[in-house]
């Protein structure tokens, strides 16, 4: 009798929780477009427009936030009853460029957007930036009214997808686009080569090869006029669809956009969870923002060991543990604060972190000697500073330029992202 009643829960749980979605989302995407403005201490959120995008790709049963990652977060609350239905964290160009130099002598705006299932009653959406505590503070919020409020529901940008490793429904799986930038129409065959090359990367490493049957790879047929990308530093400017630029922030192989308007348009011509813009040029450079994009160069020698440390950043929210760096951005990493980030610690709350994962009997902070050399710990250095912020593991993918080659802490918290996006 107690296995039948377990056999019925398993087969109703799905169906319920499916329900309770459908109570309360349709089967659309809303994004949300906005500017976000300011100079090194303010920032102003200005809304642009809604936007109504043709499917939801995104988990049907796990709705609110379970990790806590990110330096921004939203939330979208039932108006009227004020019931919590969905949020996710993330991070932001702006957000890097508050700590530059430039932004202590002028304001700028970022066009940002982010997405959320279709809701069919009304809701206001609230936006959080983490203040100099590392707690919540709400910057901005929006109501959204079904059938009263004005949205688009055509896309400028409209072109074709294509399968490059398809699991399943993507409303149970990790949803991955590639968007191509600085392929012309002439470099088709060369753009289906290099995604597949690129998927390779990505589900021969692990744990990512281990969950292949998790993973939807999803590629856009968008052209560009003209190949390859800026580099301002060599006076070489090209016309692309995506507006990609070396040189970000004064850093030489930082590879960015700040047109997310276009990025956000392509990304919705196929079902996505998570943004990769493949660049086409031998150039070695790249970034990875949190739930934001994850852009590398497609030609590169060491384009695989790209991939999958800009992605760690986009898609797991693992911060950098090297400690020698050019970026631009200083106190990046205050020490008597916890990063959010889930494979670095300050100490400050270890608990919080792998402490799980660290045997009785190893030291903290950990020698980075050959004794522990496969060892869990706490290593110091890491976050772009040797002192006071410590990694896990003496050595690894997020450290170093080695191919394949995450720690125990990075593979489970890339893990634990597939599943939440895989269920």
């Amino acid at each position: 009798m107690k296995k039948l009643v377990l056999v019925l829960f398993l087969i109703l749980t799905p169906q319920l929780v499916n329900a309770e979605f459908e109570d309360h989302f349709k089967n659309k995407t809303l994004r949300v477009d906005y500017l976000h403005s300011g100079n090194f201490e303010d920032e102003e959120y200005q809304l642009v427009t809604f936007v109504e995008e043709r499917r939801w790709a995104g988990s049907k049963t796990i709705l609110t936030d379970p990790f806590d990652y990110g330096n921004y977060k939203f939330e979208m609350h039932d108006l009227w009853s004020n019931e919590l239905l969905y949020s996710r964290g993330y991070s932001t160009l702006f957000w890097e460029w508050q700590g530059t130099d430039e932004a202590q002598t002028r304001n700028r705006s970022f066009y940002e957007a982010v997405t959320m299932p279709m809701p069919r009653h009304a809701v206001r959406i609230d936006f959080f930036r983490r203040n100099e505590e590392f707690n919540w503070e709400e910057k901005y919020s929006v109501d959204f009214i079904p059938h009263k409020t004005e949205m688009i529901r055509h896309k400028k940008h409209n072109y074709r997808k294509f399968k490059i490793h398809h699991s399943g429904n993507p409303n149970e799986k990790l949803d991955i686009v590639i968007i191509p930038e600085g392929y012309t129409r002439k470099e088709r065959r060369k753009l289906r080569k290099d995604c597949k090359r690129f998927n390779e990367y990505l589900l021969e490493s692990s744990p990512y090869n281990e969950n292949r049957d998790k993973i939807n790879i999803w590629g856009v047929y968008a052209w560009s006029r003209e190949s390859g990308t800026d580099i301002p530093s060599e006076d070489i400017y090209r016309d692309t669809i995506a507006n990609t630029t070396f040189d970000t922030f004064g850093l030489e192989r930082y590879l960015t956009t700040d047109d997310f308007k276009t990025v956000k348009d392509l990304a919705s011509n196929a079902p996505y969870d998570q943004i990769f813009i493949l660049v086409n040029h031998s150039k070695y450079g790249g970034c990875g923002i949190y739930n934001h994009y994850c852009i590398v160069t497609s030609d590169n020698e060491e384009s695989d060991f790209l991939t999958l440390h800009e992605f760690g950043h986009t898609f797991a929210g693992l911060g950098d543990e090297y400690y020698t760096s050019e970026f631009v951005v200083e106190d990046f990493y205050p020490l008597d604060k916890e990063p959010w980030e889930p494979n670095l610690t300050t100490l400050v709350d270890f608990s919080s972190k792998w402490i799980d994962m660290v045997d009785e009997g190893t030291p903290i902070p950990t020698p980075a000697t050959p004794e522990y050399e496969s060892t869990v710990g706490v290593y110091e250095g890491g976050g772009y500073v040797a002192k006071g912020v410590y990694r896990p593991f003496i050595d690894c993918t997020m450290k170093s330029k080695i191919y394949d080659q995450f720690c125990p802490v990075c593979k489970k918290a890339i893990q634990d992202m597939i599943d939440t996006h895989s269920k």
